[in-house]
């Protein structure tokens, strides 16, 4: 989804700062630069990185790739990895890496930003902002009345060369670990095998890919979550767009609150600088970028000190989600398991 990246032109930067000795207002440079590992979207992650270095004159090298293997890169780079701060779009990365003793303790003025139920539950990261999973369909194909209001019935044989997936994206995950809580693995394995069947030759890398196919008329519907169909009216123009969202019914496995958040690596030597990014991004002005699509095209739920969204969404007090904590959403790992069992992965 994000190929890897860095910003040459900060690390270009801090490299000459540190060769001229004096610059800036720090005494060497290094402790005024840190290493963002980021799974988010690039634009999100760029705005809210150029608007913390304005404000407080730390430089932010990013690293952006898909969040699983930035997840997996800090674990084989132990305590010698480079990277400061971890920023994913979806909380299981988090939760692994917590389970492996790699995160730091977030400060707790940081944690009281964001309701505790968006944060770890062992005070290692942090909740940034949040998205829910809808049915993306195209009219054309497909009407909103022919379109299941429960997950469950994805396995439906009428489905089949109906339905887009991409299992190998992260936002996927927590609605198989629903699912795998609402029904138990047998059925969860069940319903994924007859998913894979009903999407064959649909099954795509990335949520970008199935809001474009449905949204050409290439497929009749997808799961997504609900950004990126806003993300794509917003870079197509309203005249381009053929496809509409809807929620799964109130309640249902299918309708699943994600959260993104950050947290601070245990073994990161600049422990300061990078607890004063994940401050900033729980923010009033952090949180603002996140709610204002003008600003980063981000169009997720701004979730912490307070701020709503301003974009023409549902807003987040009113959705009707699944009923799971971060804990029931864990680390992924039996999600991910029973794909591999079906096939999707």
């Amino acid at each position: 989804m994000r190929a890897t990246r860095w910003l040459a032109a900060t690390a270009a930067l801090a490299a000459c700062c540190g060769v001229l000795a004096g610059c800036g207002t720090a005494s060497g440079t290094d402790s005024q630069t840190i290493t963002l590992y980021s799974g988010q979207h690039e634009q999100t992650a760029n705005a809210l990185v150029s608007a913390f270095e304005k404000k407080t004159g730390i430089t932010v090298n990013i690293r952006s790739d898909d969040e699983d293997t930035l997840a997996d890169q800090i674990v084989t780079e132990g305590s010698h990895s480079p990277a400061d701060v971890f920023y994913t779009e979806n909380s299981p990365p988090l939760e692994s890496l917590q389970a492996k003793g790699l995160l730091a303790k977030v400060d707790s003025s940081t944690l009281s930003q964001t309701p505790a139920k968006y944060s770890s539950p062992g005070g290692d990261w942090v909740g940034v902002s949040a998205r829910v999973s809808v049915l993306i369909y195209n009219p054309s194909l497909i009407s909103v009345s022919q379109l299941p209001t429960h997950v469950s019935q994805l396995a439906e044989t009428k489905y089949k060369g109906k339905l887009a997936l991409a299992p190998q994206e992260t936002d996927f995950q927590p609605i198989v670990t629903a699912y795998d809580r609402a029904y138990g693995k047998s059925a969860t394995l069940s319903w994924l095998k007859a998913i894979n069947a009903n999407a064959s030759g649909h099954v795509y890398p990335d949520n970008e890919t199935i809001a474009d196919e449905v949204n050409r008329g290439a497929v009749a519907f997808g799961i997504v979550n609900q950004y990126y169909w806003y993300r794509m009216r917003a870079e197509v123009g309203g005249g381009n767009v053929h496809s509409d969202i809807t929620h799964f019914a109130a309640g249902d496995p299918g309708y699943v609150v994600d959260v993104s958040g950050a947290a601070v690596l245990k073994s990161s030597t600049h422990q300061a600088a990078a607890q004063k990014f994940l401050a900033f991004l729980v923010s009033e002005q952090g949180q603002s970028i996140i709610a204002d699509p003008s600003k980063s095209i981000s169009f997720e739920y701004p979730i912490a000190s307070g701020v709503t969204t301003q974009a023409p969404e549902t807003p987040f007090n009113q959705l009707q989600p699944y009923p799971m904590t971060i804990a029931d959403l864990g680390t992924g790992a039996t999600a991910i398991a029973l794909m591999r069992q079906a096939g999707l992965l």
